[in-house]
């Protein structure tokens, strides 16, 4: 598990804009509403739910649009009926991937990312080629001047998390899936901000990529997370820093 591949990530997408607001608002919308359908429409008792509100928000979601999203989700109003996918595929320098989809046409959806994958040097394949490679993690990504090290090493461990990665440019907390919450919750109470947190699938391994390789592989993933149908990528790829700057000063 690396903390390059996250950093890099996040460190890429600030260069260029993130997702659009009308696009974000509807990945929202889709996961509010198949969080919903999946275990009812009250956060209390829905820690899924309670998880994506959250999300809406930091996302600066109308309370309108969220709540018709659930009620869309509950059946209180008609809505769209979202099938929760994952796709799997190796993309350019044998990178893993997968990517999870919630989409109301599997036929399309499918067809499109297998497109994606062949357009960039990539191949799609089945069920579990890749995925005994990732474990479900929660991660939280905490900039270097929002806390010193050792704070983030208390809250984030005395809270159930399960490692703390330490880099140039920030932290990340990785926590088991149901430590996840309590986590931010942590966090927030002691007043640290973070970058981004989410439910993820982590590596068990990465490839470290040379500039060539890491231009290609982050081409792919914004193709993937560019199209409407995608929620997530995950990757197995580390991308050490004087790469990345390299490929920031081409933009």
């Amino acid at each position: 598990m690396s903390g390059h591949s996250k950093w890099a990530t996040i460190k890429h997408k600030k260069g260029k804009a993130d997702v659009a607001r009308g696009k974000l608002f509807s990945k929202v919308i889709r996961e509010l509403t198949i969080a919903a359908r999946a275990g009812g429409g009250d956060p209390n008792s829905n820690p899924r739910l309670r998880t994506v509100i959250e999300s809406a928000r930091e996302a600066n979601m109308p309370m309108d649009n969220i709540d018709r999203a659930i009620k869309k989700g509950t059946g209180e109003l008609p809505g769209t009926t979202y099938e929760e996918v994952m796709y799997e595929g190796y993309g350019p320098a044998g990178v893993a991937i997968m990517i999870r989809v919630l989409t109301d046409n599997k036929n399309r959806t499918t067809a499109e990312i297998r497109h994606t994958f062949e357009k960039y040097n990539g191949s799609m394949g089945t069920a579990n080629t890749v995925a005994w490679q990732f474990h479900p993690k929660g991660v939280i990504s905490i900039a270097r001047e929002k806390a010193d090290e050792d704070t983030v090493l208390s809250i984030a461990l005395d809270a159930g998390a399960d490692d703390v990665l330490t880099e140039e440019a920030g932290y990340t907390v990785i926590t088991p899936p149901d430590s996840y919450e309590a986590v931010k919750k942590a966090f927030k109470a002691k007043g640290v901000v973070w970058e981004s947190a989410e439910l993820s699938r982590e590596p068990q391994n990465t490839v470290t990529l040379n500039e060539k390789d890491a231009e290609k592989v982050l081409r792919l993933v914004e193709m993937f997370e560019e199209q409407d149908d995608v929620q997530q990528v995950f990757g197995n790829y580390a991308i050490p820093d004087e790469v990345l700057a390299k490929l920031e000063k081409k933009e």
